[in-house]
């Protein structure tokens, strides 16, 4: 084969011969001309297959050639501001490689059930690649984002002896001849580790929930960002994750603007991302919902259709902390000034797309994290090495978690989670 040219490139080959590899994403004709929608999966480019310019075997394959066909297309590149991605090729020779068989994706409408049970097909869809190289830029600038401020990437593992938050919610195997284990929901309580040896560190890897919830916000397994630093109260905690979210949305923006238009994302909603973001309490976020007619009793955990209401608020995310603390993990740090709630911050996305980032500062005390985790009733002999860290060197420390599929989701404006990941995995969904 050729050296490969990619779509993407195109501007670098203006008035040049190139030879290209793809699918067929749509093709029409009119009259000696056949126009052919290659792509490649960095883009789409119209190549244009004249009945004077090529011999009649390539011109009788170009009007054989079925959606999704694999070729190999050589020919100029010009310039065509009317064309996809602005560039067209004028046709000398074309090869077939692979001819596609009545491929099931068609132009009309398809059900959502139907779409899933071929997403290994939906992906190839426009609107599907737009989302997935949105995806792939979010994690590039997460990734960009703690490296570039210090933070030392720290792999926990999936698989734990012990959950952060119970095991009620967790997916359990049989471990050898050592009993339960779990497949991890936070990698967080490593991170915690991780911080006391490096400093600052982050996170970043799958992790898995066995919530029984249907709801358009949850996945089974799904992707977690948790940095973690020593030496960080819950106010540098905040600023961490405003500076963290701003630098996403404001990377995409400039980055991926041509995905954006194609999934047709109101750019203007994120164009408000800045810093600084709305800080609100717990207390100032009950009022909110008594001032909505909310019958909401101070205690409780806000729940989406509440979350959905205080965002309302607001043009860009709000951080609500302060929480009541026993609606909060048992690691979290407790409010000197108000032992009633916990240093707690929830960042909630606007636009209805509810929490995508939890995190607190975390109890550093040896005696009171014993005894939250005696009224949590957990099983202290699992958490010895987690209370290690309180015994050998305690500082105050900090951290949060933030769901990729969620901000994804949030940032390309998707009515669903499950276009969010390349295959999402749900209650009732576990193919292909």
């Amino acid at each position: 084969m050729r050296p490969q040219v990619y779509i993407q490139d195109l501007s670098q080959y203006v008035g040049k011969t190139v030879t290209l590899y793809g699918w067929l994403y749509n093709k029409r004709s009119s009259g000696k001309i056949k126009f052919l929608i290659l792509r490649d999966g960095t883009g789409l480019l119209q190549c244009v297959v004249f009945k004077g310019n090529v011999s009649d075997e390539i011109f009788n394959l170009a009007d054989t050639l079925t959606q999704e066909s694999s070729f190999e297309v050589t020919g100029t590149i010009k310039s065509e501001p009317r064309s996809p991605g602005g560039y067209e090729m004028d046709v000398t020779d074309l090869k077939l490689i692979s001819m596609s068989k009545e491929y099931p994706i068609t132009p009309k409408e398809h059900g959502v059930e139907f779409l899933m049970d071929n997403r290994h097909l939906w992906v190839r869809s426009r609107k599907q690649v737009a989302i997935l190289r949105i995806r792939q830029r979010i994690v590039k600038a997460i990734r960009d984002f703690f490296d570039d401020r210090g933070f030392i990437l720290f792999d926990p593992p999936i698989i734990t002896p012990n959950a952060c938050e119970g095991t009620s919610t967790l997916f359990s195997m049989d471990y050898f001849d050592l009993g339960k284990a779990y497949l991890t929901q936070s990698g967080q309580l490593y991170a915690e580790a991780g911080a006391m040896a490096l400093g600052k560190v982050y996170t970043f890897g799958p992790t898995f929930r066995a919530e029984k919830s249907k709801t358009r916000r949850h996945l089974t397994e799904f992707w977690m960002i948790e940095p973690e630093a020593a030496f960080f109260d819950l106010n540098d905690d905040m600023d961490l994750a405003e500076e963290f979210l701003e630098y996403i949305v404001q990377t995409v923006l400039k980055d991926r603007a041509d995905e954006l238009k194609e999934i047709e994302r109101d750019t203007t909603k994120l164009e408000c991302v800045k810093r600084p973001f709305p800080r609100i309490s717990y207390d100032e976020a009950v009022e909110i919902l008594h001032k909505n007619g909310v019958e909401f009793e101070w205690g409780n955990d806000l729940g989406a259709g509440d979350e959905t209401i205080i965002s309302n608020q607001f043009d860009r995310p709000v951080m609500v902390h302060r929480y009541p603390a026993e609606v909060k993990a048992f690691y979290m740090k407790r409010d000197p000034e108000n032992p009633k709630v916990a240093l707690a911050v929830d960042v909630l996305a606007p636009e209805g797309y509810g929490e995508i980032i939890g995190g607190s500062q975390r109890e550093d005390n040896l005696d009171f994290l014993l005894e939250r985790i005696k009224l949590h009733n957990l099983p202290q002999e699992y958490f010895e090495w987690y209370l290690d860290l309180r015994r050998f060197g305690s500082v105050p420390h900090s951290g949060f978690g933030l769901g990729l599929e969620r901000t994804v989701s949030w940032i390309c404006g998707l009515d669903h989670l499950r276009e969010a990941i390349p295959f999402a995995r749900q209650i009732y969904r576990n193919t292909p």
